[in-house]
């Protein structure tokens, strides 16, 4: 059982410190296990260079304006930047002007590795490079550390906002999963289960308006006017809050945790035995 204290500690937890993905390139690195966002902005992408499209015409900027929020680590975001340079380059040749120069700014938590993408760099240059004749576009790409849960760029500086599988993270351990004396209403689970109560459900709905309603309104401040934004996040089909395509990890990993948990306490209660005999 989680005393009052302690739950106050996870309450008050500090995500953008502590919350990130595996930096590196090991094999448990999010650069090694991000093929399937991969695949699934993939699968939308003629949407995003769609849009994309239309505010260049729209627009013609001189400099193009673009953040990918939640960038995390590895060659996706990298992947995306190609794409999109090469969509825009594509939509000038049709115009017959010249194609703008890029702004591109890399945005994720603080404790993100960003350095795993800029080494990655020369050889995304590289790979750009490949096939042209009239040399590299203007291309300035910068990380941009923080919460997307508040404002991050100066006004009317972003033409193209995208983000994918990050929005489905909440800025914060809703308050609501905890009762008056400090408890844990959802106990026995780490996520919404088919035992959880109503409140809890009611607890993550709550958080995410909070923090989505945030989000839409730092980027309407940013964006300039006929700015678009591209957002990719996780889902349900139904009204049904317990997702039976996505509830079976946690389960897993539910049980996972409550097996160490007890495997922990289990050690600690021998070790003070041996010490009393």
């Amino acid at each position: 059982m989680i005393t009052s204290t302690r739950a106050k500690r996870n309450q008050n937890m500090d995500v953008e410190k502590v919350f990130r993905m595996t930096g590196g390139t090991g094999d448990n690195s999010y650069a090694k296990n991000s093929s399937y966002q991969k695949k699934v902005s993939d699968m939308v992408k003629h949407i995003t260079m769609d849009a994309l499209q239309q505010v260049y015409l729209a627009l013609a900027p001189k400099s193009l304006g673009i953040a990918d929020l939640g960038c995390s680590s590895g060659s996706n975001s990298l992947s995306i930047i190609k794409d999109i340079v090469e969509s825009v380059e594509a939509a000038s040749c049709k115009i017959m002007i010249p194609a703008p120069e890029f702004r591109v700014y890399l945005n994720d938590l603080p404790t993100n590795d960003f350095n795993s993408i800029f080494k990655s760099l020369p050889d995304f240059y590289r790979d750009l490079n490949k096939e042209r004749s009239g040399g590299l576009p203007l291309l300035f790409i910068a990380g941009y550390p923080g919460s997307f849960y508040g404002r991050l760029f100066p006004n009317d500086c972003l033409h193209f906002v995208h983000s994918s599988y990050s929005l489905h993270w909440l800025s914060k351990v809703p308050p609501s999963l905890y009762d008056k004396q400090g408890k844990p209403i959802n106990r026995g689970s780490v996520h919404i289960s088919a035992s959880s109560p109503p409140l809890v459900s009611q607890a993550y709905y709550a958080q995410f308006q909070e923090d989505f309603s945030l989000f839409l309104r730092s980027r309407s401040e940013e964006l300039t006017a006929g700015g678009r934004m591209v957002l990719i996040m996780l889902g349900r089909i139904g009204p049904d809050h317990v997702d039976r395509g996505n509830s079976f990890y946690w389960e897993l990993l539910s049980r996972s945790l409550t097996i160490l948990a007890t495997q922990i306490l289990l050690n600690f209660c021998r070790g003070r035995l041996k010490g009393k005999t």
